[in-house]
């Protein structure tokens, strides 16, 4: 069974907002974004992020455009632990199985959901292969994941990456509903 969402954030980090369209299914997960944001610097972006079984990333396609310009990124992730960009290898992320597009909520889904992290006890060390918004340059992360308990249909996770630390509220479907600092949910009608 296929669940179609519609969620949208207020991006506190950017001073902006960010909706997707995502649809999840039986261990996958295929989105589509936009966002815009005046921090770092004025920026559009636009995203097609699709995961293979278990919520591995299997591709991140992103635009930003700037008043610099328009960049464009095409993420793959070979299913053995291999990443390239636009068609050139990226070793330095060998091993991560996702993609975390910088200020956006929506990437933090694919770990938490693979483990279940929202709804169970655990705690789990990633390595990312983290892409800078509006820069589009991808980078190691290591982050971590904690689940600290449930909530109304949901859980609370703390997110960890070096001394930065934020607890996530997420809801049933395990999608960001408050990332304090970072973003927060809309409701519709709201």
């Amino acid at each position: 069974m296929v669940t179609s969402r519609a969620v949208t954030w207020e991006v506190f980090e950017s001073r902006g907002f960010e909706t997707a369209w995502v649809e999840l299914g039986e261990g996958v997960l295929r989105a589509r974004g936009r966002a815009v944001g005046i921090v770092p610097e004025p920026y559009w972006v636009s995203y097609e992020l699709e995961t293979s079984e278990r919520f591995v990333t299997r591709r991140l396609r992103v635009t930003a455009e700037t008043e610099a310009g328009v960049r464009s990124l095409d993420l793959r992730h070979d299913g053995h632990g291999r990443w390239t960009a636009d068609g050139e290898r990226l070793p330095g992320v060998d091993r991560a199985l996702d993609c975390d597009l910088g200020l956006c909520p929506l990437t933090n889904t694919m770990p938490v959901l693979r483990h279940g992290l929202h709804l169970a006890p655990g705690e789990r060390e990633f390595l990312m292969a983290w892409v800078s918004v509006p820069g589009l340059v991808v980078r190691p992360s290591r982050q971590s994941y904690t689940h600290l308990g449930r909530t109304n249909g949901g859980g609370q996770v703390r997110f960890a990456s070096g001394e930065y630390r934020s607890d996530l509220e997420f809801d049933g479907d395990g999608l960001v509903v408050d990332y304090p600092g970072l973003a927060t949910g809309l409701r519709r009608g709201a």
